[in-house]
């Protein structure tokens, strides 16, 4: 019998191993105290008088479910996103809060809320890196306690009313009509500007319009299914009139 009390030590070191992986820490307990993290390998946790909790300090991701929202300007929006973060100090993770995951996830909940209610629809569509920026300031502050690092906050979908999207659709669209004419009146312009500068050019030099306007219908006259009316400049007029007087003077 005495040789089997030499087993005993072996045998409660073989019961008292843990294995702790890579990407965990084991927080231990001594008669219910904290007493130390533990780092990955096999550790020896002795039953009964000590107690430990694993803790995977990878990132993780909480996917945070779709949360109804008013803006500043008093517009309804349904919005969703997912936070990454992972845990800086065990021990807190274990013991500073019941359970961390749940906690996080309630507070970006109530934070997306809040700070949504703080901006306008148009700040929320166009900003939307700003603002889950600001979300992931104040639950990483939020949750320093806890042992918790918050990495980023994405925002994934804000949907927006029917009625709403109407509006917009409408705002968009008479946006681009309302660019479509300055652009169209930018371009009058410029052609009007260019017109005036060809007129005073042919007007300068002498048989420039004569030119000009011969030019013009021997390219009407390389389609034949144009019909062209010829109008008279007043120069040739004047002309033909002076010869005319000039002629009846003679006789």
């Amino acid at each position: 019998m005495y040789e089997y009390l030499f087993l005993l030590p072996l045998f409660i070191v073989i019961v008292s191993i843990r294995q702790i992986n890579q990407y965990q820490r084991g927080v231990k307990f001594t008669l219910g105290k904290y007493s130390k993290i533990m780092e990955p390998g096999w550790r020896l946790v002795f039953p009964v008088v000590q107690t430990y909790q694993k803790v995977d300090m990878r990132i993780k991701a909480v996917d945070v479910p779709d949360q109804e929202a008013i803006t500043k300007d008093n517009i309804s929006v349904t919005v969703n996103a997912v936070i990454y973060y992972k845990v800086s100090g065990a021990e807190k993770a274990i013991i500073e809060v019941e359970d961390f995951y749940y906690a996080v996830s309630q507070l970006a909940q109530t934070t997306m809320r809040n700070v949504i209610g703080e901006v306008n629809l148009d700040e929320l569509l166009s900003k939307r890196d700003i603002i889950a920026e600001r979300i992931r300031a104040i639950v990483d502050k939020a949750t320093d306690a806890w042992g918790i690092e918050v990495q980023s906050v994405e925002l994934k979908d804000v949907t927006l009313p029917e009625e709403m999207k109407r509006v917009i659709g409408r705002q968009a669209e008479a946006e681009r009509e309302k660019r479509s004419v300055i652009i169209k009146a930018e371009g009058e312009v410029i052609a009007a500007s260019n017109i005036a500068k060809a007129a005073g050019i042919l007007s300068q030099a002498d048989g420039a319009l004569h030119l000009r306007t011969l030019n013009t219908l021997n390219d009407l006259s390389s389609d034949q299914s144009n019909t062209v009316i010829f109008a008279i400049p007043l120069e040739v007029l004047r002309a033909v009139e002076g010869l005319a007087k000039q002629s009846h003077n003679k006789q």
